[in-house]
């Protein structure tokens, strides 16, 4: 099912065969040099399989994003719940992975601005974060494309402290802001 077309792109259900381009995404050291590290198959399977759950669950998830042109799998833009302790949480973050070819060419952004027109008007979020590493300035980029509002730094408690990575920010948007 295809939940968000925009000129570009649809936003859909994933598919047994996203599985290995998903696979090759996740083990990309650029594409997860913002993460602590870069996934086995065994951990993207996981991520799969949550991901489905997750759509189970909620009634959305990160949505496998393909090129209308060419309905190729770039990687994934979408929603999940987060639970992670911290003083903004609960929450609905909306996040995005693509493959390095997509990179600089607004396909991030175009995708984000219309999950959150989603989000906001079909699903009726209220309130929408995204929060990256403090040194992830093309995220943050997107974040600011996108109508979102700076908000704070934040340790992130699920990365090791003496990681460069553990410092992010955190970004908002509400509806009423959209």
């Amino acid at each position: 099912m295809i939940y968000i077309e925009t000129t570009r792109l649809h936003l859909r259900d994933w598919k047994e065969a996203d599985l290995a381009p998903f696979r090759q995404l996740n083990s990309d050291e650029q594409v997860m040099r913002y993460f602590p590290k870069a996934l086995s198959t065994e951990e993207t399977d996981g991520l799969y399989q949550s991901i489905l759950s997750g759509f189970q669950e909620c009634g959305f998830g990160l949505y496998a994003v393909e090129l209308k042109e060419t309905q190729e799998f770039i990687g994934f833009i979408g929603f999940r719940r987060v639970q992670f302790e911290a003083d903004f949480t609960p929450c609905i973050e909306i996040g995005w992975r693509l493959k390095q070819e997509a990179w600089g060419k607004g396909v991030a952004t175009e995708g984000a601005a219309a999950c959150l027109e989603y989000g906001f008007n079909r699903l009726g979020f209220h309130d929408v974060y995204s929060f990256t590493a403090d040194i992830n300035t093309p995220s943050q980029n997107v974040m600011k494309k996108i109508g979102m509002d700076y908000v704070k730094v934040f340790y992130h408690p699920r990365v090791e402290k003496d990681s460069p990575l553990s410092k992010h920010v955190l970004y908002h948007i509400s509806r009423k802001n959209n």
